[in-house]
């Protein structure tokens, strides 16, 4: 009814206007009177045209604007820019671009009104290249941009994710002094933090003389989006002391990254600041402090909170699940899942996202399966977050074809389901795969986050990829991502395991910030890479710097005081771990087993191990491998069968310790009914350390044929360690033939190893063929090899003393050498007969 009545308001306007065009042939005087008339008139149609405006908004009236148009045209009133302008507008809000651009060409377009229109009706068809286009096309007419011109043009921008782009719109803007202005700067501080730029953010913000509520809430979400936990409880200060009413929206951003980063305390207070604001009844905020409490830990106030609620969706539900399930109790979240579908709401895709991992880790894959079903019948809207947490699922199952498979089942793929895939592959030992998996996306034009950096470098780690792994290193510091932990730990993580320790140590000590898990990673590169006084060094250093503690620590550190072996150092620890009840953690007393086992304790590893309350297959391997490496074949059976009646399954490992103890023993016949019980008993397949220890095996007691027969048995090529085995072998028993095929492999395998070259040439010189020997020396000298001196260590008095061969840097060295030399007649006594690292001529030797 208004519509119709604005209509013929428009009409009679017209009409009126006709008028005044005749009463221009009358004289000078009507002329002057038509004049100020048509003026009047055409006030009055703009008046009634922007009445229209406001009512027309509505696509369903485009009927009514085509006719008032028409109206314009008809009445001779075209060629008044203004007016075309709105009716531009107009068509623009009604969606009818095409009748827009036509209209557009038309007019003289020598401000911007007609071009702002243009470019605004193109973004909101998503065209946001073509609006792009038509802003720079006005600047080339040399049609000056106006304040309304730049939300639009920036929205753009937006829409591309093109942030250098819009910062050059930025500078046109500020040049013409429309940056401050309240919409130009909404715009801009919008893309700013939706694309991560918080700090170009913040500075708009700051220019800005007057900031509303949205304002205000739009930089809360930038800092929350990027998990800046000081930044935004700063700026929500900032927002209480200002005149801006802090609204829902701004306690559901505040709450949302108490629960991101799990600070309970400010988490409560702002909890009594909702209280007395009043929104503690509004669904989006409750829904919020529900997960707030949940993903703190503190799910006895989450349940109570969600108890009171009058009314819950499925955002509140999802929040209570997924609490449960981040804080291990995975068997509660089933009943509460069945809950959830009792009560009538419906699971969505965050729901399962969240749901998913607990089935997994209380049931099996086949549960995960039935879940899948689920959601494929009642047809879940199939999300990225959805599509990660199922990828995520199938690889920790196992079933890396199925997980490929939902990866390539549709078109929703962004950098957080490339890092599952990433991180999957790796997780399963598909290292090439995982990084086949990061070039794709980087060439798909997606930017890698912090998570993706941490999940590909390891996999740069087990293929020891060290240039690759410095490239993204270098793409890290580009990034800025060093200082982030998780990066950080997988960057020294990464030189370590590719051999250059003394680059990981390097970047460890450069990190702004470090938590347990950057020096947990330090440490256990420095015991597994041969220094474990570094190690222990900087076990202490984690302790005084402040850092806690935990059991991958103790155990590193054990490892470490093993290695050396340290026996003060390692009771030390055992004092810690007992007084800060770490003696319960089955992988810190397996730690402790072997340290007192490698430091010749053997009493008391089993003390350590017979005081243990839950016993699984780690610790039951380490006492067995104790009694092992100690001389004990007959006790470490023993133990063997103690474990299965206790109803623990043996891995691989049991097996490795059990036929290694044989091989050392000379049960020959034992060990080979270990083997065949391992692969058909308890169809653990044979890996190549198996294989290697019964190379050993049958190589000890003289049996190099039938060592031969088990390398060519193998279903995949034997590595350098196995030749290496059958190598020595063939040394202790003289099998020179053997020998020589042994080396033609390890020099391919392994040029560089000086031990292989020192075995081959004592079997040579056993045999009396000297001319091979002096071969051998010149072949060392030729390709460079040197062979790495040995270390020896003992500790005495709580100090570590460390000897090399032929060393003279102790202080003491002249007292050790002559008590050495009193000894060795009283060790020829008793049959030791000493064997020089390379032997010598028998013409030599009789020269001494």
């Amino acid at each position: 009814m208004l519509s119709q009545n604005l209509c013929s308001m428009f009409r009679l306007a017209i009409s009126r206007s006709k008028f005044m065009h005749t009463a221009t042939n009358i004289g000078n005087n009507v002329v002057s009177k038509s004049h100020l008339l048509a003026l009047e008139t055409q006030d009055s149609l703009t008046t009634h045209l922007e009445s229209l405006f406001r009512a027309c908004s509505d696509a369903s009236l485009l009927q009514q604007v085509r006719q008032v148009h028409t109206q314009v045209v008809v009445g001779g009133m075209n060629d008044i820019c203004s007016l075309s302008s709105r009716i531009l507008g107009l068509y623009v809000l009604c969606g009818r671009i095409k009748d827009a651009g036509n209209l557009f060409f038309r007019l003289e377009l020598c401000y911007a009104l007609p071009w702002n229109w243009m470019m605004r009706g193109l973004y909101m068809l998503g065209w946001f290249d073509f609006a792009l286009l038509f802003y720079f096309k006005m600047l080339g007419s040399k049609v000056s941009p106006d304040k309304y011109t730049f939300p639009y043009v920036i929205k753009a921008c937006g829409g591309l994710n093109n942030v250098p782009l819009c910062m050059v719109v930025h500078n046109m803007a500020r040049l013409m002094g429309f940056h401050v202005d309240l919409f130009v700067g909404s715009a801009l501080i919008k893309l700013y933090a939706d694309n991560g730029y918080i700090h170009d953010a913040r500075l708009v913000f700051d220019e800005l003389p007057l900031r509303d509520t949205i304002l205000w809430n739009v930089m809360l979400h930038g800092y929350v989006k990027i998990g800046n936990f000081e930044n935004a409880i700063g700026t929500f200060l900032d927002m209480r002391t200002s005149y801006s009413r802090l609204n829902s929206v701004t306690y559901t951003c505040i709450l949302s990254i108490c629960a991101m980063k799990g600070n309970f305390c400010v988490g409560t207070q702002l909890h009594g600041l909702v209280i007395g604001s009043g929104f503690e009844f509004d669904p989006q905020v409750a829904n919020t402090l529900v997960a707030m409490y949940s993903k703190c830990g503190n799910l006895l106030d989450a349940r109570k909170l969600f108890n009171t609620m009058s009314q819950t969706d499925t955002v509140s539900w999802n929040g209570l699940i997924a609490g449960y399930v981040q804080n291990g109790f995975s068997d509660e979240a089933a009943p509460l899942f069945n809950a959830m579908i009792s009560a009538g709401v419906k699971p969505d895709a965050v729901t399962f996202a969240s749901f998913l991992p607990s089935i997994l880790r209380t049931g099996s894959l086949k549960h995960c399966k039935e879940a899948h079903g689920y959601i494929v019948r009642h047809r879940v809207p199939f999300d990225v977050y959805l599509k990660s947490a199922l990828i995520d699922i199938y690889f920790k199952g196992g079933d890396v074809k199925m997980a490929y498979n939902i990866f390539q089942q549709n078109t929703l793929v962004d950098v957080a389901v490339c890092t599952a895939m990433i991180s999957g592959y790796v997780l399963n030992g598909l290292n090439r795969d995982a990084i086949n998996i990061f070039r794709w996306l980087i060439k798909e034009g997606m930017v890698p986050n912090c998570l993706t950096m941490a999940s590909v470098l390891p996999a740069c780690a087990a293929m020891a990829a060290t240039k690759l792994g410095k490239e993204l290193h270098c793409d890290i510091l580009k990034k800025r991502l060093e200082n982030i932990v998780n990066v950080g730990s997988a960057i020294t993580d990464m030189y370590a395991k590719c051999g250059r320790v003394d680059l990981a140590y390097e970047f460890f000590r450069r990190m702004s910030e470090k938590d347990s898990v950057c020096w947990n990673s330090m440490l256990s590169s420095f015991s597994q890479n041969g220094k474990p006084e570094m190690a222990i060094a900087l076990f202490r250093q984690m302790g005084i710097s402040g850092a806690k503690y935990d059991t991958v620590s103790l155990s590193s550190a054990l490892s470490a005081a093993s290695n050396l072996p340290a026996l003060y150092y390692g009771k030390e620890m055992h004092a810690y771990v007992i007084r800060n009840a770490f003696s319960f953690d089955t992988f810190v007393a397996s730690a402790l087993i072997d340290m007192y086992s490698k430091c010749g304790k053997l009493a008391l590893a089993r003390c350590v191990f017979d005081l243990m309350d839950g016993k699984n297959e780690v610790s039951w391997n380490s006492i067995i491998a104790a009694y092992g490496n100690h001389g004990f074949p007959r006790e470490c059976l023993e133990l063997f069968h103690e474990m299965l009646g206790a109803g623990i399954h043996p891995d691989h490992v049991t097996f490795l310790v059990i036929l290694s103890a044989c091989g050392h023993a000379g049960l020959v016949d034992e060990g080979i009914h270990y083997f065949r019980c391992m692969t058909t008993e308890y169809g653990i397949s044979a890996r190549m350390e198996h294989y290697a220890c019964m190379v050993d095996l049958y190589g000890r007691a003289g049996r190099l044929q039938e060592a031969f027969d088990t390398m060519k048995s193998m279903p995949f090529t034997p590595d350098a360690g196995v030749w290496g085995t059958l190598l020595g072998a063939c040394r202790l028993h003289g099998n020179v033939e053997l020998a020589k095929l042994a080396s033609r492999h390890l020099v391919d395998l392994d040029p560089n190893n000086s031990g292989y070259y020192v075995l081959l040439s004592n079997v040579h010189a056993d045999a009396g063929e000297w001319a091979s020997v002096l071969k051998i020396r010149s072949l060392m000298k030729e390709k460079g090899v040197q062979k790495i001196p040995g270390y020896s260590w003992i500790d005495v008095n709580g100090r570590t003393h460390m000897f090399s061969a032929a060393d003279g840097n102790h202080p003491k060295s002249v007292e050790i050498y002559l008590i050495l030399k009193s000894l060795l007649p009283e060790l020829r006594k008793q049959g030791y007969i000493p064997q020089p690292y390379l032997p010598l001529h028998p013409q030599i030797m009789g020269r001494h």
